[in-house]
């Protein structure tokens, strides 16, 4: 999985050619599309879904998502899961978000900056 870093209101994906890196914006996010995508969010919970799409102040809609939480009470299992559906992260409870990609493409993954 390659990193995508979400502080705040930026996105970034790692780029390393040059070519890529003249892909206008839209080009750029529609590499990404119908991936998986692991998205963490500031309450500790992750959201594991297709990218869907994503919008001008760095929403990021998943669809077929499945969310993970940690969960405080002595269990065998220490993170508990429930399905989701199409679901909408606000860019401001994004902590951190992580593409499913091959080797080759995590080296050829583009840079998004806002």
């Amino acid at each position: 999985m390659e990193q995508v870093d979400a502080g705040g209101s930026t996105t970034t994906v790692a780029a390393s050619t040059s070519e890529e890196s003249g892909l206008d914006p839209i080009a750029r996010v529609r590499k990404l599309l119908f991936r998986q995508m692991l998205v963490g969010i500031k309450d500790g919970r992750f959201f594991l879904g297709s990218f869907h799409c994503i919008d001008k102040q760095g929403n990021i809609i998943l669809q077929d998502t499945v969310e993970y939480r940690s969960i405080r009470r002595s269990s065998p299992s220490p993170t508990e899961q429930r399905c989701l559906g199409m679901i909408l992260i606000p860019a401001s409870c994004r902590t951190s978000c992580h593409v499913d990609c091959s080797i080759e493409e995590q080296l050829s993954l583009i840079q998004l900056k806002e």
